[in-house]
């Protein structure tokens, strides 16, 4: 199973940013939840939005009403629209898939907020 994360970037405060989660070689995916987290030097991984396998969305405290979470099982990829963005979104971001109690992780993408 690899995760590819994808999408990121700089932008400013306010603007709009979609990542991309693709997953390949899981034949489970449909069944699977994928989550999106981020983290920042020093500080500890956090989720920032889940999406289940029947699209049941979690998201963190800090990003509730502007980030939307949502899957296309066509493509094995998992999004997250992040709107109205502030500088301590700053981070980087990647996606871990769940399935039958395991987990898979790739790499993230670096997004940055300018204030």
């Amino acid at each position: 199973v690899q995760l590819q994360a994808s999408g990121g970037g700089l932008v400013q405060a306010g603007d709009s940013l979609r990542l991309s989660c693709s997953v390949t070689g899981a034949a489970f995916f449909r069944s699977s939840a994928v989550g999106w987290y981020r983290q920042t030097p020093g500080k500890q991984r956090e989720l920032v939005a889940e999406i289940t396998a029947n699209s049941t969305e979690t998201y963190a405290d800090s990003v509730q009403g502007r980030f939307t979470i949502f899957r296309d099982n066509d493509k094995s990829t998992v999004y997250v629209q992040m709107n109205r963005m502030k500088p301590e979104d700053t981070a980087v971001y990647s996606c871990t898939v769940r399935f039958a109690g395991l987990h898979w992780s790739g790499q993230g993408t670096q997004v940055t907020v300018s204030s």
